[in-house]
């Protein structure tokens, strides 16, 4: 079985979509410790090392890690950081950021073809010199010696409930990478077209039990059977007891101003002066502005807008005046439900735990983890593409080299 090693691992998506696709990831980095907690308890065949990448060594990397492995994925944050200071460093340029530690190791561990991910917005990304930052990866990566192709890939056209885009950049030994990754559904489905319909929200949860606030179990039972094969592959593996489907704490106020947010709208719909949500800080009061993006209301039959790793405070349950559970974006992001995710919740912002000094409390919850993962089924999809295209093709079907 072809090897996989994950860098900025989180709470393992792209581990599972690589797993799907038939590679065994051996390997696993990440600094967080609650998201290294969910990746040991999902993922129990991987060495899972809890580390920040800028302090391993070179001799660390090529002793600990997988030396030549078939496949290194990885999603490295693109913004800069500097400890010389922004006057002797860009901050925009993606060689001063995380992206170069990924560079780093695939130049210590020389795998068979490389998968870098990253949100779109680095397309449009320049550096204070007017250069691109999406030129300037691939020719990072073309100096490892890779050919090197760019795919932007549309989540719900790959199975995924969600409107989503990513960008992957994807390094080959040679050069026998698709031209584009092939999408299996869509908005004109059928015989002719060959795709399958984009799925829901629906689609997604339907199934779930509906817990409203107040519900507090960490575990619930499922009340009915699957509705969709969507359903049922994310039920597949799972236990009788469902975990991470606990509803946020809200007030009584919050659950009225939800019963006035209509499918597609959001809290800045709200007019009753009563109902706006109130400032955090002095002089006490309703906030001056309200944020369209924020409690927005979901419709049951279209895709869910993007998951941000904030999304508990984006959306609104298509029927309960509550936000979305965990579980439920789990679910919509395609994480099956034998997925359990450790660490708390939901925590506070982490500018308020820094000026409080709680720095042990700055880790990834539960909905940040969800909400910065690879979708698993589009990992699998992009893999499943572009997994012919090193020196040697991979039989993920036997998983063997072929």
């Amino acid at each position: 079985m072809p090897v996989a090693v994950d860098l900025f691992a989180g709470a393992g998506g792209f581990s599972l979509g690589a797993e799907y696709a038939g590679y065994d990831v051996a390997q696993a980095v990440e600094i967080d410790a609650w998201a290294c907690e969910t990746l040991t308890r999902n993922h129990p065949e991987t060495a899972v090392h809890q580390a920040d990448l800028r302090e391993l060594s070179d001799e660390w990397v090529m002793r600990r890690l997988e030396r030549s492995p078939d496949l290194l994925i990885g999603g490295p944050p693109c913004q800069g950081f500097s400890h010389a200071g922004p006057s002797r460093k860009d901050p925009k340029d993606p060689r001063n950021s995380l992206f170069r530690e990924f560079v780093r190791v695939a130049r210590l561990l020389e795998p068979k073809l490389l998968v870098m991910e990253n949100v779109p917005g680095i397309l449009r990304a320049k550096t204070s010199d007017g250069d691109s930052v999406a030129e300037i990866v691939e020719d990072e990566l073309r100096g490892l010696g890779y050919e090197v192709r760019r795919y932007v890939l549309e989540a719900e056209r790959f199975g995924i409930p969600q409107s989503r885009r990513r960008v992957f950049f994807v390094g080959a030994e040679k050069l026998d990478l698709p031209e584009e990754i092939a999408a299996t559904h869509g908005e004109d489905p059928g015989p002719s077209t060959g795709l399958d319909p984009v799925l829901t929200v629906r689609d997604a949860i339907s199934d779930l039990p509906l817990v409203d606030v107040g519900h507090r179990a960490d575990s619930v039972e499922y009340v009915g059977p699957p509705e969709n094969p969507f359903q049922e592959q994310m039920r597949e593996g799972a236990s009788p007891e469902l975990f991470n489907h606990v509803p946020m704490r809200h007030s009584a106020r919050t659950v009225q101003r939800f019963r006035e947010i209509g499918p597609g709208q959001s809290q800045s719909h709200v007019t009753d002066e009563a109902l706006a949500p109130r400032r955090r800080v002095r002089p006490p009061g309703s906030s001056a502005g309200t944020y369209d993006q924020n409690n927005r209301r979901m419709h049951w039959d279209r895709p869910c807008h993007t998951l941000a790793a904030s999304f508990y405070a984006n959306f609104v349950h298509p029927e309960l005046h509550r936000n979305f559970t965990a579980r439920e974006g789990a679910r919509i992001q395609t994480f099956p439900d034998r997925y359990v995710f450790a660490g708390k919740p939901t925590v506070v912002s982490a500018k308020l735990l820094s000026r409080e000094g709680r720095h042990a409390e700055q880790h990834l919850c539960q909905y940040n983890q969800i909400g910065n993962a690879v979708p698993p089924l589009l990992g699998q999809a992009l893999l499943e593409a572009v997994s012919g295209a090193g020196s040697e093709s991979f039989d993920l079907a036997q998983g063997s080299l072929a």
